[in-house]
Order: structure tokens, then sequence, then C-alpha cells
């Protein structure tokens, strides 16, 4: 079976990817063996640190990747898209 790694996703909450859901993908983030990246058009952010995704300004609509650099992390990976799938909780 192939570890697929990456996942595309659309941001669906009405505040976007702000703040208090940045911090819920890097809690996940923070658990992973290896890097995870949230990456939006051509820039690619650490998925640890609320900084960086904020940096990426990803409003309602907005178009993700979520990416794993370990198989491992498979987990990490589906946590976080069932997040983003679910508003972030909001």
């Amino acid at each position: 079976m192939e570890f697929e790694q990456i996942k595309i996703l659309q941001i669906e909450n009405k505040n976007g990817l702000h703040a208090r859901a940045a911090s819920k993908i890097a809690m996940i983030a923070k658990n992973a063996m290896s890097n995870v990246w949230i990456v939006k058009d051509d820039q690619k952010a650490d998925a640890s640190s609320v900084l960086d995704i904020l940096m990426l300004d990803c409003a309602k609509g907005t178009k993700i990747a979520i990416e794993v650099d370990d198989h491992k992390d498979i987990n990490i990976l589906n946590n976080m898209v069932k997040l983003v799938k679910n508003g972030f909780g909001e």
C-alpha cells in the first residue's frame, strides 16, 4: 500500500485559518515525528508554528495542502484533515 503524504483541502469556516484554528493545527503537528507542512500556492509553512500558519493568510475558500514528511505521521495528517473538514470545531 502506497503512503499518501499530501491532502488537498479547502478552508470552509467563515473566519478562515485564524489564530485559534492555527493553534489547533500546531498542537496536532507538534506530536509528529517529522516535519508537517501547510502549503498555500507557492508558500510553505511549518504546521507546528502558529505564526508561520498565520503568515499564509488563508481566508474562507482558500485551498491548502497538508503534507507530512514521514509515513509514521499518517495519524497526524488524518487528524489535521478532520480538523479542517470540521471547520476547526467552530
